[in-house]
């Protein structure tokens, strides 16, 4: 194990998501969600913190942790804002979504789960979430608005629009040369022309110590247990188990991070430090965290081994006192992260074969009930429906 290189590696991971710190909170605290912007920041934080340091630590792994995309937009968009479930009863779901996700990481039922649930429609549910993330993106941008003819329209090319569409031009081309500081650029860039053209103001103060009293031990656990959740508990569950198997599993053969037989390297035990970041999000504040796709770039820089992850977590720390910055960043400037990270996600769709209609309509249906239901679950229920049917 080089050291140096470890740490050039961590860096690395930590600038290509390190994103999720504002955008996180910026999602969570969307109005009529009541979750203090502040409060859902500490939470991410301590989220990437203490549960990349376990990566690296216990699962030994060079992955990094940190509150899923695509389940934050479900989290708040379907459960809180849909269905009017109070944040804390929803922090209670993601709470025993996590205590199940455990149960099943130390039995033998991930593997009969992992092996029962066709591959398609795992992938019909990344791609369906990667689509409701784009359209979030896009309404957050102003780039779409509604109408009570056609439901959805082109909305007004303003300024802040502009502005979102310099930010992912800005991106693009910083993804394009794979700089590790492209989403945190684009982001920076219309956070400052919007600031120079008075659209937003700065913050009194640049730095706060870390707020621990708004969202942080302020779940409702057993409020969560109630028949009526249940669907958003398994839809949880599910949607965490596909992103981290997909994740270990994917980026494991991206990078030869291999055992003797073939298999992800320590996998049992990557997939309990996920188990533990989703209730451990339930505790602390914010939707579930789960191991990132981003860690790959790290691991292209040379890591190999957990110390990798270490050194992720450790450039998250001074991340606990930038609430006042963070909270400059308008709604628009985050917009090109969403609708990039969703086209990452529906790459993926390729690997469907639509030709066998008993495949193709269940993936079908999942994808495209998750963005027009505004319902992750109703897309994960209605593909699975159909696919017995058919």
């Amino acid at each position: 194990m080089n050291l140096r290189t470890e740490a050039i590696a961590g860096i690395t991971t930590f600038f290509t998501m390190s994103y999720i710190v504002v955008v996180n909170p910026t999602i969570l605290s969307t109005p009529g969600t009541g979750m203090a912007f502040s409060g859902v920041l500490t939470a991410t934080v301590l989220i990437c913190f203490v549960m990349t340091l376990m990566m690296g630590v216990y699962a030994k792994l060079p992955f990094a942790v940190a509150p899923g995309m695509g389940i934050n937009a479900f989290f708040t968009f379907t459960i809180i804002l849909t269905q009017g479930v109070w944040w804390q009863t929803a922090l209670g779901i993601i709470f025993w979504a996590g205590v199940l996700f455990l149960i099943i990481s130390v039995t033998p039922i991930r593997e009969t789960i992992a092996k029962a649930i066709p591959s398609e429609l795992r992938i019909a549910t990344a791609t369906g979430i990667g689509v409701f993330i784009t359209f979030i993106g896009l309404k957050n941008a102003g780039f779409i608005t509604s109408d009570p003819v056609t439901f959805v329209k082109l909305g007004t090319l303003g300024l802040q629009t502009i502005l979102a569409i310099i930010g992912l031009v800005v991106t693009v081309l910083l993804l394009i040369r794979r700089s590790a500081l492209a989403y945190l650029a684009g982001m920076f860039v219309v956070t400052l022309i919007a600031w120079a053209a008075g659209q937003i103001k700065a913050p009194p103060t640049l730095l706060s110590p870390p707020d621990f009293q708004t969202v942080f031990l302020k779940l409702d656990i057993l409020g969560a247990l109630k028949l009526s959740l249940l669907p958003a508990i398994v839809g949880i569950l599910f949607t965490d188990l596909f992103d981290s198997i997909s994740t270990f599993i994917g980026v494991a053969h991206a990078a030869d991070l291999l055992d003797e037989n073939g298999n992800p390297r320590h996998l049992r035990q990557g997939l309990i430090v996920d188990s533990f970041a989703t209730f451990g999000a339930g505790l602390a504040g914010t939707s579930s965290g789960t191991a990132y796709i981003e860690s790959i770039a790290g691991i292209d820089s040379g890591g190999r081994t957990g110390m990798t992850s270490v050194f992720t977590a450790l450039c998250f720390l001074p991340c606990f006192f930038l609430a006042p910055v963070a909270g400059m960043v308008p709604l628009y400037a985050t917009a090109p992260v969403l609708i990039l990270v969703g086209a990452s996600m529906f790459k993926s769709v390729s690997h469907i074969d639509f030709r066998k209609i008993e495949e193709g309509l269940p993936a079908f249906l999942t994808i495209i009930l998750i963005p027009l239901t505004f319902s992750i679950t109703q897309g994960i229920l209605w593909g699975f429906i159909s696919h017995v049917g058919l």
